[in-house]
């Protein structure tokens, strides 16, 4: 869908009138690309905390090139900063020595990583309130950083400290280029806190098994085909009027596919058969489908409730309960939702959608410490998305979804895509029980 104001604001003339007048001035945002490096820079480590070595080894088997100490005239494509030594409110002028004379160093789409102690699991009452102190800076930075750079708060728990490196591979890369001013926990939910090893950080998914449903067009398509990209084979759900295309994507990706209607009382008993016949078992279940069925709430039929929370809540419930019953999910498996911005800030005339994206945060909250054998649930939130379906919302509102976030513009279904990706990698395993906004960081909500 064509951003027409973006392509504007880019002339010489809507430079000059976004300086002027203080219109939004989006940056075109850097995307990853099979083949690309995940880092094409190098990024300045600072701080004095308990995570300072194992950043380096972190970095390191990425590949991505770190220094602890920046250089006069040099450009930088992120800054990561250990915070978990900050005991108190005190120790917080640490942040502004770091960043303060980074800032202006910093090269388009960077990338600042700040990591924590869990407010929760600090030793005394101060270092609690120095690292919750931490969102509130990392979110407003996020908001006044520009040049389409984003920033993040990872809570990693001392039991997780070797498992950060799938976490800052997204983090740092631009397969994150539309999340921003988010807060992750590492470790924070379940006993399993060793991540996996990953031999081929380019194919971290190979040999592994992956369910999306709605696979057939829009986010569901891409989610299909990024796990492809990174090894996965996928099995692709989606209902029967859409077949042709499923079966379309599906061959491209040397997959599988199941047409069905997923609210069906017998339809998670029918894609545990697919499974457990074609696949002996799965090891990634990615809920993607959805409807919308706007009305506000004094206008709204019964039917067009309850097939919303039919599809984007129900459904992925009662197959994870089915999966999970049949023992289908293998161990450190990923069960993944798709909640929505609408679930955590509402919206005018969605009650019943903006319910169920609320309730698969419920999903997700209601499994993190149940799940076993290094099974994780998360979920990611998108914001505004150029879809098919937003195109079709109308021009104003349209143009307010799309600037009302950090990065001023609208993200694309890869966005969500590689969130997902993140979730899925063998190696975060210590990453559960998180909903992450696609977002930009939205003004509101976020």
């Amino acid at each position: 869908m064509s951003d027409r104001y973006s392509s504007l604001i880019r002339t010489p003339v809507g430079q000059l009138l976004a300086k002027n007048l203080g219109l939004p001035n989006p940056v075109p945002l850097e995307r990853y690309r099979e083949g690309d490096p995940l880092v094409d820079g190098t990024v300045v480590l600072g701080g004095n905390g308990r995570l300072s070595g194992a950043l380096t080894d972190a970095l390191d088997d990425l590949g991505i090139a770190s220094v602890k100490a920046a250089s006069e005239g040099e450009r930088y494509k992120g800054l990561v900063f250990d915070a978990t030594g900050i005991e108190s409110s005190a120790g917080l002028v640490e942040l502004q020595r770091f960043f303060t004379p980074q800032m202006r160093s910093l090269e388009q789409c960077a990338r600042i990583v700040v990591l924590g102690t869990p407010p929760e699991m600090t030793n005394t009452n101060e270092e609690r309130v120095a690292q919750r102190a931490l969102e509130g800076f990392t979110r407003s930075l996020g908001k006044e950083v520009g040049r389409g750079s984003t920033v993040h708060l990872v809570y990693v728990a001392p039991a997780a400290d070797a498992a950060t490196a799938s976490t800052l591979g997204f983090l740092l890369s631009p397969k994150s280029a539309y999340v921003s001013g988010q807060v992750i926990r590492i470790g924070a939910h379940g006993e399993t806190t060793v991540a996996e090893p990953v031999t081929d950080w380019t194919t971290p998914l190979a040999g592994k098994v992956a369910i999306v449903t709605g696979a057939s067009r829009g986010i569901g398509e891409q989610i299909a085909r990024v796990l492809h990209r990174d090894g996965a084979t996928v099995l692709g759900i989606d209902v029967p009027r859409a077949a042709s295309e499923l079966q379309s994507v599906m061959n491209e990706l040397d997959g599988d596919h199941l047409t069905l209607d997923i609210t069906t009382k017998d339809a998670p008993q029918r894609i545990a058969k697919h499974v457990e016949d074609k696949h002996g078992g799965v090891d990634i279940v990615v809920h993607n489908a959805g409807i919308t069925r706007d009305k506000k709430l004094a206008n709204m039929k019964e039917d067009g409730w309850a097939s919303t929370i039919a599809v984007n809540l129900t459904a992925p419930e009662r197959i994870t309960a089915e999966l999970l019953k049949q023992a289908l999910v293998n161990a450190n498996g990923r069960i993944i939702g798709v909640a929505s911005i609408a679930g955590i800030a509402g919206n005018l005339g969605q009650t019943n959608y903006a319910a169920s994206k609320a309730g698969v945060i419920g999903f997700v909250d209601s499994l993190a410490d149940e799940l076993e054998n290094g099974i994780t649930v998360n979920a990611v939130a998108p914001g505004f998305i150029e879809t098919k379906m937003t195109a079709a919302v109308p021009l104003m509102t349209r143009e307010v979804g799309r600037r009302l976030n950090a990065l001023s513009q609208g993200g694309l279904p890869v966005d969500v895509a590689e969130t997902i990706a993140w979730y899925a990698n063998p190696a975060s395993t210590a990453v559960n029980g998180n909903v992450v906004r696609v977002c930009g960081q939205m003004m509101l909500g976020a």
